[in-house]
């Protein structure tokens, strides 16, 4: 046991902790894009508020949400750390060396980080706080005629102040009343200044998972000269290009909305 705890408290346990914590949250980002892309359907935020309803109220999911925040958490505890030891040492990130020179996203992981924790904050208190423990946000009812696949959109107000969800049917009606946190994008994605702020985030993540990704994969030592193009490709282009711009394109189109 003391061995196990020596290794991870060693440089290179620290780093194979930023590469672990760092490829689970990539992972998280594909599926957050996801489900985020349901803001596009044309059905009164329907598709968007039942996965919200979703995440919030599947037990494995709310488990796999708890492993989030702690990765998160872990992340930047850990690259505080390594960059404390590293400028009292020697400038060095968590990637194995090579001959070719540092980019510019490596040489600034700290601050693109930082920059990223404190979206974070701003993030979830607007959206997950807001949805899950205060009274903020509206409610919507849904009633689907399943005969003809019609939908027509109401605001509801709850009697009930704990109320969170319901889905019963009348006849061929399906209704179904949930928390609308599509409204709440909406009215964020209104406010030029919150576009912004998020734009300039995603440009952080793409510069931050340019370098990261990569990283990750020469810190667990899975080298290969087979495979290293495939690892670059994928961190250059998907998470560097695809994931931030299918990100960043939710405000914009939003605001642009909000504008007519």
């Amino acid at each position: 046991m003391s061995e196990i705890k020596q290794t991870f408290n060693s440089s290179l346990g620290k780093k194979l902790i930023m590469a672990l914590t760092g490829l689970f949250l990539c992972t998280f980002l594909i599926v957050h894009l996801g489900g985020n892309l349901l803001l596009f359907c044309d059905d009164n935020g329907y598709s968007f508020n039942m996965y919200a309803n979703f995440l919030t109220h599947f037990p494995p999911i709310e488990v796999i949400a708890y492993l989030l925040y702690l990765a998160i958490i872990v992340h930047a505890i850990y690259a505080l750390v390594l960059t404390i030891g590293n400028k009292k040492a020697r400038p060095v990130t968590y990637a194995a060396h090579n001959d070719a020179p540092a980019s510019w996203s490596s040489k600034n992981m700290g601050l693109l980080g930082s920059i990223l924790l404190l979206f974070l904050v701003i993030h979830m208190g607007d959206f997950w706080y807001k949805y899950k423990f205060t009274n903020t946000v509206t409610y919507k009812e849904y009633r689907t005629d399943v005969l003809t696949n019609q939908t027509t959109v109401s605001d509801f107000t709850p009697a009930d102040p704990t109320f969170e969800h319901s889905s019963t049917t009348e006849g061929d009606t399906e209704i179904v009343r949930v928390k609308d946190l599509h409204a709440r994008v909406q009215e964020s994605f209104s406010q030029l200044w919150y576009v912004i702020i998020y734009v300039i985030a995603m440009g952080a993540v793409a510069f931050h998972l340019l370098h990261g990704f990569q990283s990750a994969f020469q810190t667990l030592g899975w080298r290969h000269r087979k495979y290293t193009p495939v690892v670059k490709f994928i961190g250059t282009w998907f998470f560097g290009v695809i994931i931030p711009l299918g990100f960043a394109l939710m405000p914009i189109v939003y605001y642009l909305k909000s504008l007519k």
